[in-house]
């Protein structure tokens, strides 16, 4: 909310929403993910391979459809399979389902109430070698008609805008990975990942100071790449449903194909840049950003990187590329929340949204 002080200066005070409640509670959900759901997803993964599973066709929606996005990178990366992200339409307005033959069918839902997803699933299944659902609502429409179930176990999330189930889902999805790859040396990176959120947030105290700066913005691109091509999208997202700014995500390749040309002096851009293999293109796109006068905001532990920024929101060190996008999507639910709260808008509750979105 406003507030304005005895010299008429104004600032804002955060009170502590179900929003900021349930960014703050994530390393704990992770934690609880990691040690409850283990062996249920190794043993998912036994007979996934037992099915002789060639490909996985994920289908999601809204932040759901941004963490299977990282998906078809992690699965494609570590476990060398071909990764489909469904198009709904096709099963539930053209009637028209493609043949899922040999592949896992992957539905990833919070609610698993939305009509749409029921349905490609439930059509799915015919043809599907095993259908999975990955969903914080065990007893829910979607997980009823799987093969197997992995729950979030994130609790109720009370909040409209999805944070501590976005991330949780990624970590569900890691863990699969982790499972069919068979190396227990990706098991101890995964370990590695709570208490690094726990830091992360720890030291996020300065994050509402730095978004007060855009107070005013009404458009923003957000670029990433690799991984963190989801994290791009789940931020735009984020900052379009919390701040109502137009927020649009681009890949670094992509953004250079076009869209790079309404950069000019003052536009604003969020590079969601961490160590690894995309880091060197990031930061091409970074210097050629600056040469245009763009305001540059960037998520990164690459010190370098955060040293060219208008606004730096570091990382903290030794988060593997692959489980990155867990982290960096947490100083920008920060940021989407606290300009929301500098705008004055309802963090809980965003004008015109409902928590379970029905879609056919």
């Amino acid at each position: 909310m406003l507030a304005v002080d005895s010299l008429g200066a104004v600032s804002y005070v955060l009170t502590m929403s179900y929003l900021e409640q349930e960014i703050f509670s994530q390393p704990k959900v992770l934690q609880r993910l990691l040690s409850r759901e283990e062996k249920n997803v190794v043993e998912i993964a036994d007979a996934i391979r037992r099915s002789k599973c060639r490909c996985i066709f994920m289908v999601a929606r809204g932040s759901s459809d941004n963490a299977v996005l990282y998906g078809k990178y992690l699965f494609g990366a570590k476990n060398r399979l071909v990764c489909s992200l469904a198009a709904p339409s096709l099963f539930t307005l053209y009637r028209q389902a493609p043949d899922l033959k040999d592949c896992l069918l992957l539905a990833v839902s919070q609610s698993g109430a939305s009509d749409d997803l029921c349905q490609v699933v439930e059509t799915g299944r015919r043809s599907a070698s095993r259908t999975l659902v990955i969903t914080n609502t065990v007893d829910s429409p979607l997980a009823g008609l799987a093969d197997d179930v992995i729950s979030l176990r994130a609790g109720r999330e009370k909040s409209v805008a999805a944070t501590k189930t976005y991330t949780a889902q990624l970590m569900a999805l890691a863990m699969l990975s982790a499972a069919l790859s068979g190396r227990q040396s990706t098991w101890r990176q995964l370990q590695q990942v709570p208490p690094l959120v726990e830091k992360l947030l720890t030291e996020s105290g300065g994050v509402g100071v730095l978004a007060q700066r855009y107070r005013y913005l009404d458009r923003l691109s957000v670029i990433g790449r690799g991984y963190n091509y989801a994290t791009a999208f789940e931020l735009s997202l984020k900052i379009k449903e919390l701040a109502y700014v137009s927020a649009e995500p681009y890949s670094s390749a992509d953004f250079r194909h076009g869209p790079i040309a309404v950069v000019q002096r003052g536009f604003p851009v969020l590079l969601v840049a961490p160590k690894g293999k995309t880091l060197a293109d990031q930061r091409q796109l970074a210097r050629s950003l600056i040469e245009r006068q763009a305001e540059l905001l960037v998520i990164s532990d690459s010190p370098a990187l955060l040293a060219l920024a208008h606004t730096p929101l570091a990382l903290p060190a030794g988060m593997p590329e692959w489980l990155s996008p867990m982290l960096a999507v947490i100083p920008g639910q920060l940021f989407a929340m606290h300009l929301a709260a500098a705008k004055n808008n309802p963090l809980d509750h965003p004008r015109g949204l409902r928590k379970v979105t029905r879609t056919t």
